[in-house]
C-alpha cells in the first residue's frame, strides 16, 4: 500500500515530461512536496500538543485557586501563543521548500 502512495506522483507527473528528459526534476519536486507536508503536519502536531497541555495545566490551576485566575490566564495565553509560533515556523518552512528552495541548483543545475 505505501508503494502505491509513494509512487503514484511520480507515474502521473511521468505523462508530463517529453521523451528523453530526466525525471530529476519530478524527484525533486515531489521531495519537496513530500518535505513540505511532514514539516506542516509535524509542526501542527507539535503546537495542538503545546497548546493543549498549556490549557490543561491552567484549567487545573484554576480548579485548586480560582482567585489567581487572572495570572494563570495571562500565563496560560503567553505559552499557547508561543506553542502557536511552531506552526508559523513550519508554515515557513514548508513555503520555502515550495517556492523558494535553496537546494534546487545543487540538482536541478
Amino acid at each position: 500500500m505505501a508503494a502505491i502512495l509513494f509512487t503514484s506522483q511520480l507515474v502521473y507527473a511521468a505523462e508530463a515530461i517529453p521523451a528523453g528528459e530526466s525525471y530529476t526534476k519530478v524527484l525533486f519536486a515531489i521531495g519537496a512536496m513530500l518535505g513540505a507536508g511532514l514539516a506542516m503536519g509535524i509542526g501542527a502536531v507539535g503546537a495542538g500538543l503545546g497548546i493543549g497541555t498549556a490549557t490543561n495545566g491552567a484549567c487545573q490551576a484554576v480548579g485548586r485557586n480560582p482567585g489567581v485566575q487572572g495570572k494563570i490566564m495571562m500565563t496560560m495565553l503567553i505559552g499557547m501563543a508561543m506553542a502557536e509560533s511552531i506552526a508559523i515556523y513550519a508554515l515557513v518552512v514548508s513555503l520555502v521548500l515550495l517556492f523558494a528552495n535553496p537546494f534546487m541548483r545543487y540538482f536541478l543545475g
